[in-house]
């Protein structure tokens, strides 16, 4: 029944299915990693997973972004949830911090020619930024804690993008899992068939607040200047952080390649009315 898939294997499909399977992993005693962003997804998926397990087998971990993060995104995920939260940073193989502008401006340096942002189908800044740092805690945190088995559990839906519609709520995660250590992980997207609405009921039913960020315009809570943003958000972040925003049009300036294959951020700043946008990408 299982499929082949790129970043793991399918392990039933969506509803009983899934349902039954993480039944299965909490009756094998799996501890379950949630990463959080502070988004309404993610805050979303919390709720439900503190629904369906035990609170003293959940950890949650937040992947930092630095000066590309919206501000007091850290304090505003500790205020919606009831567990700890681990704070975890990317670095370079040098030990500096690994900061998505350095990021840009050291692949450009190594490869003047090619293109050095990242796109939406090489989002470098989500696996260098995100998976990579909270990979090192969880199989750091599961080696010192002696887990074997363990989920790592995730906002994703499939409304968001058609590259994650194509995702399986529920796989086991190939670059985890390995026999010679013991060690059994599998990825979850607990509300991967959610539509964005049923998103805002669960949070605001869980009593939690939402940055204030979308209730500036946002469609989206990520880096401020997302590769994904809607014109909208780009325009809300522009007006909220000027200086960043200079910073990215300098960058892009500096290497000679624009920050979206159909123009530079500048452009989009000027073409983008500000205010709500319908969710698009560039």
């Amino acid at each position: 029944m299982s499929t082949s898939k790129r970043n793991g294997r399918q392990i039933g499909g969506q509803g009983q299915g899934t349902a039954a399977e993480i039944q299965r992993l909490l009756n094998a005693g799996a501890h379950f990693y949630h990463s959080m962003s502070g988004g309404k997804d993610s805050l979303a998926s919390y709720a439900l997973l503190c629904d369906t397990v035990p609170s003293d087998r959940i950890t949650v971990v937040h992947a930092n972004l630095g000066e590309v993060e919206w501000d007091g995104i850290i304090e505003h995920i500790e205020a919606n949830i009831s567990h700890p939260l681990t704070v975890v940073s990317a670095v370079f193989k040098d030990g500096s911090p690994k900061t998505f502008l350095e990021m840009v401006r050291r692949r450009h340096q190594s490869r003047p020619d090619s293109p050095c942002w990242p796109s939406p189908k090489y989002r470098t800044c989500t696996s260098d930024l995100k998976v990579a740092p909270i990979d090192k805690f969880i199989k750091a945190d599961m080696k010192r804690r002696g887990i074997k088995l363990a989920v790592n559990v995730m906002g994703l839906r499939a409304e968001e993008s058609e590259s994650r519609a194509g995702k399986d709520p529920l796989t086991l995660n190939a670059r985890f899992t390995t026999k010679t250590l013991g060690r059994e992980v599998y990825d979850w997207l607990p509300i991967h068939d959610w539509p964005e609405a049923r998103v805002f009921e669960a949070v605001e039913a869980a009593g939690m607040k939402q940055h204030h960020a979308y209730a500036d315009g946002n469609q989206r809570l990520s880096c401020q200047f997302c590769i994904m943003g809607c014109p909208g958000d780009l325009q809300n972040a522009a007006r909220q952080h000027p200086e960043l925003a200079q910073q990215y049009i300098d960058m892009e300036q500096e290497t000679g390649f624009t920050m979206f294959a159909s123009g530079s951020l500048a452009e989009k700043l000027v073409t983008a009315p500000a205010g709500p946008q319908q969710r698009e990408l560039f």
